[in-house]
């Protein structure tokens, strides 16, 4: 996002209520993490619709700042969107580094994190070492191999969990579905395709039935 296009027009929310802020849920465009909560002024809108970067109004400095302006840790905005009253904003982003002042991920903490957004951290990792090809990792190694015997490993994977499925304990089932899982997304991403599009062939499919 870097034009000011993007996002709804400044005129459409409602700047009176809080006495010309409006506060602003971050949220991370790929896990769903919370990340932050800011506050904005049309100003600081409308600079985070024309860089990219999520800018917001400091309440304590009584200025204007823009995440990661300082650190370097950025947040760069995906979409904004605005609630049914609107008089609060919600920002996807991709955070470049940790988003809180303590060096945390988000500032919410383990709150902020259930069980299921980890499957897109993780997809966000085998995307990071796709393209880093840390030396040592077997992620990387088998980004090396080629898709092919990735998606070997994914039949001997998917095999493995039916048989741990009839034959073995609960956590076997586990420990086999997990190891499917995560060859599958290294797979996807070897062509070039990610966990969020297989979302949402998911939730297009349950649209039409």
């Amino acid at each position: 996002m870097s034009a000011a296009s993007h996002g709804p027009d400044p005129a459409t929310l409602d700047w009176s209520k809080g006495d010309g802020l409006v506060p602003a849920v971050v949220q991370h465009a790929l896990d769903g993490r919370v990340l932050m909560l800011g506050f904005m002024d049309r100003a600081a809108y409308e600079a985070t619709r024309v860089s990219g970067l999520a800018t917001f109004y400091s309440r304590s400095r009584q200025r204007q700042w823009t995440k990661g302006e300082s650190s370097g840790h950025v947040l760069r905005v995906q979409s904004l969107h605005v609630d049914c009253d609107a008089d609060t904003l919600l920002v996807l982003a991709l955070p470049q580094g940790p988003t809180c002042h303590r060096g945390t991920d988000t500032c919410f903490g383990d709150a902020a994190a259930p069980a299921l957004t980890f499957l897109g951290q993780l997809d966000a990792l085998v995307a990071q070492r796709e393209q880093l090809r840390p030396q040592g990792s077997y992620t990387t190694r088998l980004f090396e191999d080629g898709v092919r015997r990735i998606a070997q490993k994914v039949g001997e994977e998917g095999v493995e969990t039916a048989l741990a499925a009839v034959a073995q304990d609960d956590d076997a089932l586990r420990g086999e579905a997990a190891d499917l899982v995560y060859h599958l997304l290294v797979l996807l991403r070897a062509r070039g395709l990610d966990l969020a599009s297989v979302v949402e062939t998911l939730a297009l499919r349950h649209a039409g039935r």
